[in-house]
């Protein structure tokens, strides 16, 4: 019996089990209706997830009769940091993040192995879908063969990665691999992998999981609980170990009004993103409820939940109502399954209906957006939260050009406000300047899994061309798709064509450029940037457009709806007042508006009514395990244990259980490595994109053959220790207090040599000394990111004093057991006068207790973000990897 189940035989409440229909006695449900708990009825439903889950399996050791009051007690407990456990059904990764944690199980089977115990004691007990989605790159765009030729590119480049990952999933038990080529992993998990209610081994249960990537919350749009977690944490769950979580806030955010007709899901969710970042959600739910979301299609519903990561919730669930039902009609789901996910959802109190207030909830606070006063919105020039209106995008970027460095400045002088840089392109003479827009994508699982902006995009694209416009031909223009089907309804639609004329045409099936995955600029144009110092500017229908994410040459980036995607594209520039100005001038010196070629909702509807079908998805999902020919001929070794190549610059065994009866020790005169301000992200400490020629990657991997164009990305070589360890600290916007610019460096403070971040840290471990990190608010924020706490570990780093951290970050650097430590209420480094030049002693008493106090060898106190009793007892072992493989030797 699989371990998921096991629990129910000993279960204190079999009492409430009970067939979901007569006719079929062998499948049962646990019918919480039936513990006769008035409390249950007034639980948020995304805590009711929660609760189903404890009950079904308690076992009065890792889930306890404890656990389940103190989940039904929840208006109580809420407020006063209750620990309980959780078992999601099912667990999601992508490729960047699957492979090392498939890189972490071989070398865990070797590590259990060498103290005596069964190696295929690890292995996955928990179903896990591996989609692989982070590796393709737009290298080609605007050529007919664009899509194959980054297709081929990506299989030469990552083969190796990819026999490896072909490997795990036949040396692993209930590991499934989506091949490259399929689509986003958010994407496929909501049009084909998301059960709704599981119907397994007898019973139905909700489906809920976690997942490697923080857009996992995408799902939640559907009905299904889920968020991003660490790999490290991930691959707990895998083993069968449950997630130990303190029992969350619920943020009920009500949603009334009509949107306007011109307005998209884009628009909502930026504006939502913005208002719930000035809510404060960090580390708590959101539920949606109210009329409101009774008008959204379950499309628009997963858009708003799969940007929760930058408004900082850990969920934003959507309870499952008809319109859910009717999506997965839409997308092929069998009339059967919907029948026993009604009919087991309604039994147990987790059907809603939007309209009907009496099923409303209690709720931590009630917040309220009306949909009619949300406007035409982007959001940037360097953080998502950071909406801005259409209409004022030109007076932002202005004002964003000359103000001070920071998140909405640039500080370009005044004079310079106007430059102009003329270059050859083609045999024609273009001219930047500041604010050119050089890449416009649509990209990422935010928007491409909504077909009412994609097709918006597409009416758009026919409306322009109809009216004689066109895009410069230097400006990387892309369409990478989630999924198949959205390639389908395109050219079923008869848009394909028109936005192919407009250069955006499908370039792969993957996150590409909303994760870094942008490819080189033309050559012309990164010389005028670099020329003219100008702030270009990148325009994407993605989620994240952090500093030196997107593409080192784009200085500004701003997320947008796919049709202001292919708007600014047309324009050219975002400083543009679309209200005022024309966004182009046609071959007849006509002024075209932007409000002359922008499709309203109806005419979207209409077109989607039609074209989206449930056929097409039936037909792109039947064969997507089998579709790319390329991995069906892949051939992988079978062996139970995996034979390392130690030529291999992809995947090594990673040195994380080398000292695995090592008890944590105290830190003694601990120099500090890095000095951060605030909102260091997971892509600042390890970053995905291409590695610089400069990097110590790079001089690694020169040293070991490999010429520049082999390098590939950081994360595609996230199973190699080595590069990633070199890697970590290493985007070119790190901007570290000790330099006092942005660099990928820091100062050796013993010598004050002033060297890349690795060799300094290289430097201090010949030497014996420990490290530390200090940061602002937010530390961690952003991707969902194991190598940002692997990579600080492998440098020497013992711990971080933060202000704040960002969720999944603090528990991945829990999990390789590195010690988060907060600043007390009131304190930071500015107020209490560190310089980062002091020399710190963290002294780790014997007993230890939840968010205990330490002192630091100075004047000021911190506090220990050790959460949980779990979390201690991961870090008395060395990191979560470390006590699963003593657990599973001793067993």
């Amino acid at each position: 019996m699989d371990r998921r189940m096991s629990a129910t035989v000993n279960n204190p409440f079999q009492h409430i089990v009970e067939p979901l229909d007569s006719t079929d006695p062998k499948k049962q449900f646990y019918n919480l209706s039936k513990l006769g708990d008035p409390r249950y009825d007034r639980l948020p439903f995304s805590i009711r997830v929660l609760l189903e889950s404890a009950v079904r399996n308690c076992d009065g050791f890792l889930v306890k009769c404890s656990d389940v009051e103190s989940i039904l007690n929840w208006k109580q407990t809420q407020t006063q940091t209750v620990e309980v456990p959780f078992r999601p059904a099912r667990v999601i990764l992508q490729d960047f993040t699957g492979v090392p944690a498939v890189v972490d199980f071989a070398a865990m089977r070797d590590a259990v192995m060498k103290l005596g115990g069964d190696p295929e004691k690890i292995n996955p007990v928990c179903p896990a879908d591996l989609v692989i989605d982070h590796s393709i790159q737009v290298d080609f765009n605007r050529k007919s063969d664009s899509l194959q030729k980054n297709q081929d590119l990506e299989f030469d480049r990552n083969k190796e990665r990819f026999q490896f990952l072909k490997w795990g999933s036949k040396a692993f038990r209930n590991m499934r691999i989506i091949p490259p080529g399929s689509g986003i992993v958010h994407q496929v998990n909501l049009e084909y992998l998301a059960r709704v209610v599981f119907n397994y081994d007898g019973y139905f249960y909700p489906d809920s999981l976690v997942g490697t990537d923080s857009h996992t919350t995408m799902i939640d749009g559907l009905g299904v609980l889920g968020w991003g977690v660490g790999g490290i944490e991930a691959e707990a769950v895998m083993l069968g170990q449950p997630i130990s979580m303190v029992l969350p806030e619920v943020v009920g955010y009500k949603l009334s009004g009509t949107p306007d007709k011109f307005i998209t899901s884009t628009d909502i969710v930026l504006t939502v993103t913005k208002h719930l970042r000035q809510v404060g959600v960090v580390g708590k739910f959101v539920e949606f409820f109210g009329p409101g979301v009774a008008q959204l299609s379950i499309a628009d519903r997963a858009t708003i939940a799969n940007m929760c990561p930058e408004y900082g919730a850990t969920a934003a669930f959507f309870p499952v109502d008809n319109v859910s039902i009717q999506y997965l009609k839409q997308t092929g789901r069998e009339a059967e399954q919907l029948a026993y996910i009604t009919k087991y959802l309604k039994a147990v109190a987790m059907f809603r209906d939007y309209n009907d207030v009496s099923q409303d909830p209690d709720y931590t606070r009630v917040v309220e957006l009306d949909l009619s006063t949300v406007v035409p919105c982007c959001s940037g020039p360097k953080r998502p939260q950071d909406r801005i209106a259409v209409s004022d995008m030109k007076t932002d970027f202005e004002t964003c050009l000359g103000a001070k460095v920071g998140f909405k400045g640039f500080q370009v002088a005044l004079e310079r406000h106007s430059t102009g840089v003329p270059f050859q392109f083609d045999g024609k003479e273009y001219t930047l300047s500041h604010g050119s827009v050089v890449i416009a994508a649509i990209t990422s699982c935010t928007n491409t899994s909504n077909p009412s902006v994609m097709l918006g995009a597409g009416l758009l694209a026919k409306k322009a061309i109809e009216c004689g416009l066109s895009v410069k031909p230097y400006i990387k223009t892309s369409l990478s798709p989630g999924s198949g089907v959205v390639t389908t309804y395109l050219k079923e639609s008869g848009v394909m064509d028109y936005l192919y004329q407009l250069g955006f045409e499908v370039v792969g099936y993957g996150c590409m450029t909303c994760i870094g995955n942008s490819g080189p600029l033309p050559e012309p144009v990164v010389n005028a940037i670099t020329q003219g110092d100008l702030v270009a500017a990148g325009v994407l229908s993605g989620n994240r457009n952090f500093e030196g994410r997107v593409h080192p040459n784009t200085r500004a980036n701003y997320l947008a709806s796919p049709p202001l995607v292919i708007a600014y594209a047309i324009a050219g520039t975002v400083r543009i007042d679309f209200e005022k100005e024309p966004v182009a001038i046609n071959s007849e010196g006509k002024e075209i508006f932007l409000r002359d070629i922008w499709p309203t909702r109806e005419e979207i509807q209409a077109v989607e009514r039609t074209f989206v079908i449930p056929s097409m998805f039936k037909e792109v999902y039947e064969k997507i395990e089998k579709v790319n020919e390329r991995w069906n001929s892949l051939v992988a070794p079978s062996d139970k244990l995996y034979t390392w190549d130690p030529k291999s610059t992809y995947i090594k065994s990673p040195p994380f259980f080398d000292g695995l009866l090592k008890p944590p020790k105290s830190i003694h005169d601990a120099y500090v490595l890095l000095n951060f301000g605030d909102s260091v992200t997971t892509d600042h400490i390890s970053p995905a994109g291409n590695i610089a020629r400069n990097s110590s990657a790079a001089r690694y991997l020169t040293n070991r053959g490999l010429s520049p164009r082999d390098y590939n990305s950081y994360g595609s070589r996230r199973g190699n220790d080595d590069v990633m360890a070199r890697g970590t600290f290493a985007n070119i916007r790190l901007f570290n207090k000790f330099l006092n610019k942005q660099a990928p460096q820091t100062i050796h403070l013993p010598t004050g040599e002033t060297l890349d971040v690795f060799d300094a840290a290289e430097r201090y471990q010949q030497s014996g000394v420990p490290l530390l990190v200090l940061a602002g608010k937010e530390y961690g924020s952003g991707s969902s990111r194991d190598w940002a706490a692997k990579g600080p570990f492998l440098l020497g780093i013992k711990a971080v004093v933060a202000e704040s951290y960002e969720r999944i970050h603090r528990s991945n650097l829990v999990g390789m057991g590195v010690i988060p430590l907060e600043y007390l209420e009131g304190d930071t480094a500015d107020s209490l006068g560190l310089t980062g030049r002091e020399r710190y002693t963290i002294i780790i008493p014997e007993q230890l207790t939840p968010r205990m106090i330490l002192d630091t060898g100075k004047t000021f106190q911190v506090r220990m973000r050790f959460d949980t009793d779990v979390e201690l007892a991961y870090f008395r072992h060395g990191g979560i990897l470390n006590y699963m493989i003593r657990k599973m030797s001793e067993n």
